[in-house]
């Protein structure tokens, strides 16, 4: 099985002057479960090369077991030294698609032409895919086969206003993923800030927030496992 991984390449936190980029927990979490699972995995991103890590991830409080073992894995460092375009990938290759959050991708991928077109193409091939936490603001321009908009009359979770809030972002992201989701038409399903929940809806599995990560890749492999007992 083949997995492809698209992370953010925007490190600026607004005009606070702080950096940001993607949540550590939730690339090194569905990294393992992927990993674990014997897929063969591929990390890319909108700028290529080595992606900016959200410095806040990897403070003592939120470091994982996972964070830990992705630090001293050296495949998995290497990979991430060295993803490859956005530009450059394609759906064709890869047996599904999985998007890691963290702040960054409010700012490039939620508006960045090719990761759209690239999960239009999923969509189309009739292959699930995974995303969590902010970047289900990725979904913002994404269209299905029929034209209509991805997530129009779907149910999704991602990032809450309240989770938002409590982290003192509101007035500085471009815009909170949990209005505009309601916004495009889709139902928006959350629970407790911080607690794990993930929503499969049709190709469609979104978690919430960086704890949701890990489960939202379990539920990516299995889609993926159904799939395939579907095809055989």
């Amino acid at each position: 099985m083949k997995v492809l991984m698209v992370i953010t390449s925007h490190d600026q936190l607004g005009n606070t002057g702080r950096k940001t980029g993607f949540w550590l927990e939730e690339l090194a979490a569905p990294y393992f479960v992927f990993k674990d699972s014997g897929a063969e995995i591929t990390l890319a991103s909108p700028k290529g090369g080595r992606p900016p890590l959200d410095p806040k991830s990897n403070e003592p409080e939120f470091r994982t077991d996972l964070t830990v073992r992705f630090e001293n894995d050296a495949t998995a460092e290497a990979q991430l030294d060295k993803t490859l375009r956005l530009d450059s990938v394609k759906q064709e290759d890869f047996d599904t698609v999985f998007y890691p959050g963290g702040h960054g991708p409010m700012w490039d991928l939620a508006d960045d032409k090719n990761s759209v077109k690239l999960i239009e193409s999923f969509i189309a091939a009739g292959k699930p895919i995974g995303i969590v936490c902010h970047s289900t603001g990725a979904l913002r321009h994404v269209k299905a086969p029929n034209g209509k908009l991805l997530v129009e009359g779907k149910e999704v979770t991602g990032f809450t206003n309240g989770e938002e809030e409590e982290v003192g972002l509101t007035k500085i992201v471009p815009f909170l993923v949990e209005d505009e989701m309601l916004k495009l038409g889709a139902t928006f399903s959350k629970t407790a800030n911080w607690t794990p929940h993930v929503v499969k809806d049709g190709l469609l599995i979104t978690g919430q927030n960086p704890h949701s990560s890990g489960p939202a890749a379990k539920a990516l492999l299995a889609a993926l496992s159904q799939k395939a007992k579907s095809a055989a």
